[in-house]
């Protein structure tokens, strides 16, 4: 039986062929493993590998990194280089040249991954080929996850749950948002999440919460303030991303109804979906919720994005994306309110397509629940 990366090779060069390219080139980045089993951090040293429409697949790599390679689960070339960096270029234009392209060759980078230190050795090996992009193709597979990949999502949303009800007892007031963020993390690690978590946590108090993106700081909790968590756990490379938000003691009657209107949307978000829905369609549910209740412009970002081995990934839910959803893509449903001055609620959760539906692999309790102070 093949392996699941010779399959995921496979799958890619018919894509390629579909789309005209006649290679791909990849430096490290989530493609890189899910394509190879092969696990390089971005360094000084440049990485790069390389699938032709046939033939055995190569990589350029140091010399310090070639026991990585030494378990391939794949036939696969291999050229080496030494520390002398005069003798990097050599050592570049001799492992792309194992793929025998000839001028006009059509190859797929990825510009959102590809640095120029790949780049400018790329051009200097393959000067006559075009260089283009193979993201839609590499998108098309990722973004439909098979069940071991969403097996260890879940397991993912698992360990975030459980980090965050570890957290929440040392909530009140008088307590800041840096030793919040820094409980959460420590909590994330305990429950085996990975060190590099999909992002910095998001913890914002009081008024700080009516910024999607803030940062933790040195705020102290009030009673009556909103309480914003944004967090995610790593589990060996597939990210969870969720969001609740609570209420340290009474909130206000216009914060409850945020909250609510937020829940509702989410809902709606989450019930829409299922294969053969566009992605703007789930994006619309939920903002048609908010809008009804008068909050329209308070909801200022997209009501999600694609999730796996990146925090933000194909599909993108938003408005006017025409994609259709297929069995087996994970994605966020996260629709906020965010009033100035005030505070913010967002409510998001992980949710998979599946034949004929959709389910959410994070069931923490959307109800508004108030900390005591």
């Amino acid at each position: 039986m093949s392996s699941p990366v010779a399959l995921r090779q496979e799958a890619l060069r018919r894509a390629m062929q579909a789309d005209g390219l006649d290679a791909i080139l990849l430096n490290p980045g989530p493609s890189l493993p899910y394509l190879t089993d092969l696990h390089f951090h971005i360094s000084e040293r440049p990485v790069v590998f390389g699938l032709s429409l046939s033939g055995t697949p190569t990589i350029t790599v140091p010399g310090l990194e070639a026991q990585k390679l030494e378990h391939a689960a794949f036939a696969l070339q291999t050229v080496t280089y030494t520390e002398d960096v005069s003798k990097w270029g050599d050592a570049f234009r001799e492992g792309l040249s194992q793929l025998r392209l000839s001028d006009g060759a059509r190859v797929g980078i990825e510009p959102r991954s590809l640095r120029v230190l790949e780049l400018r050795f790329i051009e200097q090996a393959l000067p006559g080929v075009e260089l283009v992009s193979c993201e839609e193709a590499i998108a098309s597979l990722r973004s439909r996850k098979d069940q071991s990949e969403i097996d260890q999502m879940k397991e993912a949303v698992r360990m975030a749950q459980a980090a965050l009800d570890a957290t929440l007892p040392h909530v009140k007031v008088g307590v800041s948002e840096r030793e919040i963020s820094g409980r959460l993390i420590a909590n994330l690690l305990a429950e085996g999440s990975g060190g590099e978590l999909p992002f910095q946590p998001i913890i914002a108090f009081g008024a700080n919460s009516a910024n999607p993106h803030a940062v933790p700081t040195d705020y102290l909790a009030q009673e009556g303030d909103l309480i914003l968590f944004d967090w995610g756990a790593n589990n060996n490379g597939y990210f969870s991303d969720l969001t609740r938000t609570f209420a340290l003691g009474e909130p206000t009657d216009r914060c409850r109804a945020i909250f609510h209107a937020v829940a509702d949307a989410n809902k709606a978000g989450r019930e829409i979906a299922g294969p053969g829905v566009q992605a703007g369609a789930i994006d619309e549910a939920a903002r048609s919720t908010i809008v009804s209740r008068g909050f329209g412009e308070f909801f200022t970002h997209r009501t999600g994005h694609g999730l796996g081995l990146e925090v933000h990934e194909e599909p993108y839910i938003r408005d006017g994306n025409t994609q259709i959803l297929e069995e087996g893509m994970t994605f966020t449903v996260e629709p906020g309110i965010y009033l100035p001055g005030e505070g913010g609620v967002r409510i998001e959760d992980d949710v998979v397509i599946t034949a004929d539906g959709a389910i959410s692999l994070s069931d923490y309790d959307r109800a508004l629940r108030i900390l005591p102070a």
